[in-house]
C-alpha cells in the first residue's frame, strides 16, 4: 500500500477497510499495547469509526477496566434500519463475563440524524440504573449519526 497509485486499483471496501486501520493506530496505547480512551472525543472517533457506515442499527459496547483501558469491544444487538431491541439483561451478563468497571455504550442512527430518542434516554436510564446494581458505572451512551456523535452524558441522561 506504500505506492499510492495502487488505491486506484482498490475496491471502496478495500479503501475504507484501510482507512479503518489507520484511524486505529491513531488511537491511544499505553506501553503495555492497551487501548486508552483518555477523553470523549477519543470515544467518539472509535464508535464513528466502527459505527458510522452501517446500514442498521447496531448497538455496541466498550468493556473498560477500572482506569478506562479497554478490555473488549462487542456488538451486541442488531436491528433494522430504524430501530434495535437492547436488552439490559444482556450487557449485564457481558460486562460481568468481561470483569469490566465501567462501559460505555454506543449505536448508530443509519438515518445519518445523531439526535437521541425517547427511546434511547429510556434505555440509557434502564442500562445505567442495571449496571449499577452490580458496581459497573454506565460513563456514556453515544448516538452515531454519520460523522456526528451525540453525548448522553454531555446532555445528563446518564
Amino acid at each position: 500500500m506504500s505506492n499510492p497509485v495502487s488505491i486506484i486499483e482498490l475496491s471502496d471496501d478495500e479503501v475504507i477497510n484501510y482507512a479503518c486501520r489507520v484511524l486505529e493506530k491513531r488511537l491511544s496505547y499505553r506501553a503495555d499495547g492497551s487501548v486508552v480512551l483518555g477523553s470523549p472525543a477519543d470515544s467518539r472517533r472509535f464508535f464513528t469509526l466502527k459505527l458510522s457506515e452501517r446500514e442498521r442499527e447496531v448497538f455496541s459496547v466498550l468493556f473498560l477496566d477500572n482506569r478506562h483501558r479497554l478490555i473488549a469491544y462487542e456488538e451486541l444487538f442488531f436491528g433494522t434500519i430504524d430501530g434495535a431491541s437492547v436488552h439490559p439483561r444482556e450487557v449485564v451478563k457481558a460486562a460481568l463475563r468481561h470483569n469490566a468497571a465501567a462501559l460505555i455504550v454506543a449505536h448508530n442512527h443509519p438515518s445519518g440524524v445523531p439526535e437521541p430518542s425517547t427511546a434511547d434516554g429510556n434505555i440509557t436510564r434502564r442500562l445505567r440504573d442495571a449496571l449499577a446494581l452490580v458496581d459497573v458505572r454506565l460513563l456514556d451512551h453515544l448516538v452515531v449519526g454519520g460523522m456526528e456523535v451525540v453525548s448522553m452524558a454531555e446532555r445528563g441522561l446518564v
